[in-house]
């Protein structure tokens, strides 16, 4: 890190990982940016642009790491809601700080062959409970994904897009952890009509996103129907399939946030359940 001394201000210049989701809005040309949301480990910007992802989070290595994230091995400057940035030409200004992206790192690996067989005793439980428990839509997705039966998927996912309080709605992380599931697990087992519910939920709940829910979240619903989500949810995804242990894996993703684990574990335990009755059927 170097610090140079600018005609207005002392500039800040530091390197960082970004997450190859925002890779787009990054390489563009530079764009006007404002600081939507800040904490001491993450700052959020939305960018004006009409791409998707247009909100990217700033983040030191104590935060979750969001597929929409950039990983900052040094302290984020002390901003407040509403102010100015620039985004774009492989780079962030943002007050004192002057972000170059060097590296990157995949929100969406591959999890390569899994027998569909070796998911029959696969079992999700978790510590935490979910924000939509018992929620007739969430019931509704659950059982018309498992069946295949488009038109109930479509209708309950319109339902649960923007349901519930906070920056990330219960409902848009049920979505998904769904839709991550669907994709990645319909590909690994070669289950193609999990992959083809899995498009058609995605261009549902992306179709109008920005106007239905928060802007961080629709950014990651964005994300997530490209198959792009956290280590935690890919690292649940790698232990049902058995590359590596399960448990320990959904203990850091029930971390997550209030609910955002127990939500986002729910949407993968749909998904997993869906692939499971769709690889027997014809």
């Amino acid at each position: 890190m170097t610090v140079s001394t600018h005609a207005r201000r002392a500039r800040v210049r530091v390197t960082g990982a970004a997450s190859t989701a925002v890779r787009p809005v990054l390489e563009a040309p530079r764009s006007p940016a404002r600081v939507l949301a800040a904490f001491s480990a993450g700052i959020y910007l939305e960018v004006r642009t009409d791409c998707e992802p247009s909100v990217i989070a700033l983040i030191t290595g104590e935060a979750a790491r969001l597929p929409n994230s950039v990983l900052l091995a040094t302290p984020l400057p002390k901003v407040t809601v509403g102010d100015d940035a620039s985004v774009g030409d492989r780079g962030i200004e943002l007050g004192s700080l002057s972000l170059g992206v060097r590296r990157w790192w995949d929100p969406a690996p591959a999890l390569g062959p899994v027998d569909p067989l070796s998911l029959a005793d696969v079992v999700l439980d978790g510590p935490g409970r979910p924000g939509l428990a018992g929620n007739d839509a969430v019931e509704l997705l659950a059982r018309s994904c498992a069946q295949a039966r488009l038109l109930g998927a479509v209708t309950a996912a319109e339902r649960l897009v923007g349901l519930g309080p906070g920056l990330t709605p219960s409902g848009d992380d049920v979505l998904a952890g769904l839709l991550v599931t669907l994709r990645h697990l319909g590909t690994a087992t070669g289950t193609r009509r999990a992959v083809w519910l899995a498009d058609w939920l995605a261009a549902t709940v992306t179709y109008d996103a920005r106007t239905r829910t928060t802007p961080i979240s629709a950014t990651l619903l964005h994300c997530a129907a490209r198959g792009e989500a956290s280590p935690e949810v890919t690292g649940v995804l790698r232990g049902i399939a058995g590359r590596q242990a399960l448990e320990p894996a959904l203990r850091r993703l029930h971390r997550l946030g209030h609910t955002s684990g127990a939500d986002l574990a729910q949407g993968i335990s749909i998904g997993l359940a869906s692939v499971r009755a769709l690889s027997r059927r014809p």
